[in-house]
């Protein structure tokens, strides 16, 4: 397991992430102990959760996948860098969402106890909030690093336009900025790297990629567009709605079949093909994986041994430029 840095900063991470979000529903905890312990095996010593963690995210689950993480990091904390987020709800009172200033506060002193610890490496906004002026969310982050209970802070789900503007806002007003992004990326989804990525390489955030195997769609396992079979991450309440309409298309499920026709006589599984090309691509720290269960993990985690040559690069662009783009609306 390689260690690269995080953007700009001093911070090194595993360029393997483990993602927690099946904890607490896909997998109970000793299933997600099993996980995490193949992880920390293998040289990961990054962890990505969130508040609103297991999915499905409801508020009437929302802390268990925290609670499990930090439950097993007892005694080990120092060893791993971790990161979770607030933005999602998780309550049914108007302020248990979003990135207010009373939000964020009460949010990451749940997650504190919640993982059990008096701090957090990455605290990230899990997506833009409309709601809230971007000066407050901003301010808040900044009091919580000068507090001493985040070292870092970031954002997933922001375009390229709303990062930049933060980043100028924390400029202007000498506050904590966003020093990592957390953006969809993988074979099936490229978008970030027209306008998000080139900025983020210019000013040195750190990238660590979600969705480096689209749900699991580019494990090459779903052989035909019928029903998805229960407990996948594509059946999985308003996820597994998403998700579908994120990747459950004739077009893409094509593009996965030509991978995986071109990828099996070569000898390399398409997990590892997929995460491989991710921690290729210029600028990224690390990809986001997960599982439901610990043998999930050793395609995933070989992925870091995996090297593609010209021609197989080839073939991973032919699969993203084949794809129907949407059509643009006329002047």
């Amino acid at each position: 397991m390689k260690i690269r840095r995080m953007g700009r900063t001093g911070l090194k991470v595993s360029e393997i992430c483990l993602g927690t979000m099946t904890f607490g529903n896909q997998c109970d905890e000793a299933a997600s102990f099993a996980i995490l312990n193949k992880a920390a095996e293998q040289g990961v010593n990054f962890l990505d959760t969130a508040d609103a963690y297991p999915v499905p995210p409801t508020p009437e689950t929302a802390g268990r996948t925290e609670e499990i993480v930090g439950k097993w990091l007892q005694g080990k904390r120092d060893r791993f860098v971790l990161a979770t987020k607030c933005r999602i709800r998780i309550g049914h009172e108007p302020n248990d969402e979003g990135l207010s200033r009373r939000h964020i506060l009460r949010a990451v002193e749940d997650s504190l106890r919640r993982l059990r610890t008096d701090f957090i490496d990455l605290y990230q906004a899990h997506a833009p909030d409309p709601d809230t002026p971007l000066e407050e969310t901003l301010r808040a982050f900044d009091d919580l690093v000068r507090q001493g209970k985040v070292r870092y802070v970031g954002c997933s789900n922001y375009p390229a336009w709303q990062t930049a503007l933060a980043l100028g806002v924390s400029e202007r007003h000498g506050w904590a900025r966003f020093d990592c992004v957390q953006p969809r990326y993988n074979l099936l989804y490229r978008e970030i790297e027209s306008e998000l990525l080139p900025l983020c390489r210019q000013e040195g955030l750190g990238v660590i990629p979600y969705n480096p195997l689209a749900g699991g769609f580019l494990s090459g396992k779903y052989r035909s567009l019928e029903a998805p079979p229960s407990g996948t991450r594509f059946t999985l309440g308003k996820t597994g709605d998403l998700y579908r309409e994120r990747y459950w298309h004739q077009a893409q499920w094509e593009a996965v079949e030509h991978l995986r026709r071109f990828f099996e006589p070569r000898g390399k599984p398409l997990v590892r093909v997929a995460i491989a090309w991710v921690l290729a691509q210029p600028g990224i720290t690390a990809a986001i994986v997960g599982a439901s269960r610990a043998d999930q993990l050793d395609d995933s985690l070989a992925a870091v041994q995996t090297e593609l040559d010209a021609e197989e690069r080839e073939a991973c662009n032919v699969a993203w430029f084949n794809l129907p783009r949407p059509a643009k609306a006329a002047n």
